[in-house]
């Protein structure tokens, strides 16, 4: 009986230990399943950009409702060069990090600032250009410094860096009278014409983009709140995808491309990628 019940147990053990390491074989062959994220865009044949399309210039509508800027042309020099058609999807801001994780879009490409938050839950491409958060007023009101907003209202778009930035300067925050959040600039720029706001927070690029469009009807007042970085976002696990995209943009960049729809767009290059 002795016998008999150590083979059978001997039996049951190494059974066991088989089963553990069939286990370990599917894991550690499902850990190292290569990276799809190319292949699936290059299959499908459409790279899906997400996008806030009222962000000038770099993502915006123009007069006949189509949907252009500096980003924009970007992009499709980008698809053009990988050989997949652009999908151009405008997104909710505030749920860009789900429109991602859901897989509605492939990447999100708008003069997207990179900070630090956002990357522990995203994937970002090298950073293709420099901005800063500013103070934006109209031309002809009595201010000049952060000093003299003192007591007044601010608006700032929500759920972007510009909302980071000023917290960041807790005191600048606390001297306000309030802050107003808002779906987009453009919104924020109207209530400031209007008179409901008395300042605004948002990045130099679009600031100094709707100066020159409104002949400087606002002017940008005191020092940079925070310097910043664009970069494209990604799904964390994306790493091909974003190789690729970030690989061409560096090609643009040593054959002169990105330089030239920066000239188009800037009237000078200010592109940072590859450089």
């Amino acid at each position: 009986m002795k016998r008999k019940l150590s083979i059978k147990v001997l039996a049951c053990a190494m059974a066991a230990a088989l089963l553990f390491a069939g286990c370990g074989s599917t894991d550690k062959a499902s850990s190292s399943v290569a990276d799809q994220s190319w292949e699936k865009v290059k299959e499908a044949g459409v790279l899906v950009l997400g996008l806030d399309d009222s962000f000038p210039p770099m993502g915006y509508r123009d007069d006949n409702n189509e949907i252009v800027g500096y980003d924009i042309d970007l992009a499709k020099e980008v698809a053009s060069r990988l050989g997949v058609e652009l999908k151009l999807q405008p997104i909710n801001w505030d749920s860009k990090e789900q429109e991602l994780n859901t897989g509605n879009i492939d990447c999100v490409w708008n003069g997207f600032t990179m900070t630090d938050d956002l990357k522990k839950n995203l994937l970002f491409s090298d950073a293709y250009m420099n901005n800063q958060q500013v103070l934006v007023v109209m031309a002809d009101s009595k201010y000049n410094s952060e000093a003299d907003l003192a007591g007044k209202s601010v608006a700032l778009q929500s759920d972007s860096s510009a909302k980071v930035a000023l917290d960041s300067k807790t005191d600048f925050k606390a001297s306000l009278k309030e802050v107003i959040e808002l779906d987009n600039y453009t919104t924020c720029l109207m209530d400031l014409e209007k008179g409901g706001v008395d300042a605004v927070v948002m990045d130099e690029i679009v600031a100094r983009y709707f100066i020159q469009m409104k002949g400087s009807k606002y002017k940008v007042i005191g020092n940079s709140l925070a310097a910043e970085e664009y970069g494209i976002g990604f799904r964390k696990a994306d790493v091909a995808l974003k190789t690729k995209i970030n690989d061409t943009l560096k090609e643009m960049a040593k054959d002169g491309t990105n330089a030239k729809i920066s000239d188009k767009w800037f009237g000078k290059d200010i592109s940072t990628i590859g450089k």
